[in-house]
C-alpha cells in the first residue's frame, strides 16, 4: 500500500517500512507521529485530502543536515563579500502503517 502525504509544505510518497526525512517536527525520539494530511492512498485521490486516511510513523531521530556554504559578493568591490553557513534541521521518520 502506498500513500502520498504532506508535511512542512512538501509531499512524500511512502509505503510501510520506508524511512523519510521530513522538515523538523516538535516530537521527541521514539514517539509516534500521525500525518492526517493524506493526498492519495493506493489509487484513491482525495479532493484535496482522503477522508479518514492517516499515515502513522515513529520518530527515529531529530538532527541537522550537512552544512552548506552560502557565499555572496558584489563584483568589482572589495568590501562586499559575505560567507555564511547553514544546516537544515530534519526529523527522520520510519513509516509504521497506512490507514485507509
Amino acid at each position: 500500500m502506498k500513500a502520498i502525504f504532506e508535511s512542512g509544505g512538501k509531499q512524500y510518497l511512502v509505503s510501510e517500512g520506508d524511512v523519510v526525512f521530513v522538515e523538523k517536527l516538535d516530537v521527541e525520539e521514539k514517539k509516534e507521529v500521525t500525518f492526517d494530511n493524506v493526498l492519495m492512498v493506493d489509487n484513491t485521490v482525495g479532493t484535496p485530502n482522503v477522508k479518514g486516511a492517516k499515515v502513522i510513523g515513529v520518530v527515529e531521530k531529530n538532527g541537522k543536515g550537512k552544512k552548506i556554504k552560502v557565499f555572496t559578493y558584489k563584483n568589482k568591490t572589495t568590501t562586499s563579500r559575505r560567507l555564511k553557513g547553514h544546516r537544515q534541521p530534519y526529523t527522520k521518520v520510519v513509516i509504521k502503517s497506512i490507514v485507509k
